[in-house]
């Protein structure tokens, strides 16, 4: 696999100035010209909420979805279907072994699906457990999951945390709830632990089309377990590393220490893709015209280095040069700044704190109106009543829809691209 990283920034720095931001694109290219990975090295468990709730059309989709991205499977990917209530067991294919795909197997976990019956409650820790319990046994080098729930977890706060912590790391989990029960929180702490997606899906019936997408996307990865190593010079310190395209996680707790001047953050599984991410660093100041290097970035698998990039830091006591914000790092700046004012919002509004509701969720529809997002303007105003986007000055609705309050949840971690400089 090859990648490459692209850093964009404004190095100049006032007369004393300590603070380096830079967005890094990094991109993958896939394996030696594009060719996916020998397909035993890929495993796939689709976990499949059979809670009482999911009675009905929910489930009659999730059974759909799940048989369609079976059967886009290639030859000899390792598969598996849980079915969840507050327990977990292996569905398909009977034993405690993954299946290899065939046309044999594929067709077999189609008639097996349709044997799940929906009862009890929800337990998605016991789900992620037993996923965890199948990848090891299979040892495939890519891991992939997808959850599918309806339902708030029932499990106790600390036992879903207990049965999330030994996942990280070992499978990349995308959550997706369907319905209008489901809980933003509990698909965002899976998305951000295991380095996947968090979505709702309304209407049951697009369950099929997300479950293709997200199957077909992990088919093409080619390599796990890649870190982004960031090198630091003396004196230096990393204040933070974001995730920030095409979803928002913070990385900066993840470090893991190489030396005292470089630590690795965990950036996943990768294919031929795209994302970015947000460095800052602090550094000593330096005299003006002075130069340095603030960072080092590398992309590594292993003891293999994939690809390598420059933070620079440059002092002046040009003003014009020292103000100017890379357009990039001011793009991601506030759309960071946007998903923090929505997740601060609806936590004060789930705590019944009204006032800070109110500031932090006006402040998400002044950036949103800024940025022009469109999108997340009208995601807000199924919240709040908009009194004056310019100012955001609105008005928190009482009696808004909870599955409008998780959609907005889950949505502000979804960030757009900077669009390209317009020609000349």
């Amino acid at each position: 696999m090859t990648m490459s990283i692209e850093t964009h920034q404004n190095e100049f720095l006032p007369v004393d100035g300590r603070t380096v931001d830079a967005v890094l694109t990094v991109t993958g290219s896939g394996a030696d010209g594009g060719a996916a990975p020998l397909p035993g090295e890929i495993a796939e468990v689709i976990l499949i909420d059979t809670s009482g709730s999911m009675a009905g059309p929910k489930l009659v989709a999730a059974k759909e979805a799940a048989a369609a991205a079976i059967a886009a499977l290639p030859d000899g990917i390792a598969f598996g279907i849980v079915e969840g209530d507050m327990g977990a067991r292996l569905a398909y294919p009977p034993g405690k072994d993954l299946a290899v795909s065939s046309s044999r197997t594929r067709e077999a976990a189609r008639i097996a699906l349709r044997g799940l019956r929906a009862g009890g409650g929800t337990g998605i820790g016991a789900w992620l457990t037993l996923a965890r319990t199948l990848f090891a046994r299979r040892g495939a080098a890519i891991n992939h999951a997808i959850l599918l729930t309806d339902g708030a977890n029932g499990e106790a706060e600390s036992t879903f945390d207990k049965a999330l912590a030994p996942c990280v790391g070992q499978f990349v989990c995308d959550s997706r709830g369907v319905g209008t029960g489901w809980v933003a929180r509990d698909l965002i702490k899976i998305a951000e632990q295991l380095h996947g997606t968090a979505s709702g899906i309304t209407d049951p019936s697009e369950l099929t089309a997300d479950f293709l997408e997200m199957t077909r996307a992990t088919v093409g990865k080619t390599m796990a377990g890649v870190q982004l190593r960031v090198w630091t010079p003396t004196g230096a310190q990393v204040r933070f590393v974001k995730q920030v395209h095409p979803e928002i996680t913070d990385l900066t707790d993840r470090r893991t220490d190489v030396s005292p001047r470089i630590g690795e953050y965990p950036i996943g599984t990768w294919g031929a893709e795209t994302r970015e991410y947000h460095l800052r660093v602090e550094v000593e100041p330096n005299p003006v015209g002075e130069e340095v290097l603030a960072a080092r970035v590398s992309a590594v698998h292993g003891d293999a280095v994939l690809a390598q990039s420059l933070v620079r830091a440059v002092w002046t006591d040009d003003v014009a040069s020292s103000t100017r914000i890379h357009r990039q790092v001011a793009h991601y700046s506030n759309e960071t700044e946007l998903a923090e004012a929505i997740q601060t919002g609806l936590t004060a509004r789930a705590a019944g704190d009204v006032e800070r509701a109110t500031d932090r969720l006006g402040t998400a529809v002044r950036l949103a109106a800024e940025a022009g997002r469109e999108d997340t303007a009208k995601m807000l105003a199924k919240v709040v009543d908009v009194i004056d986007e310019s100012t955001g000055t609105v008005k928190l609705r009482p009696l808004a829809a909870s599955i409008d309050v998780e959609m907005a949840a889950v949505g502000s971690r979804k960030t757009r691209q900077v669009r390209p400089e317009p020609p000349g």
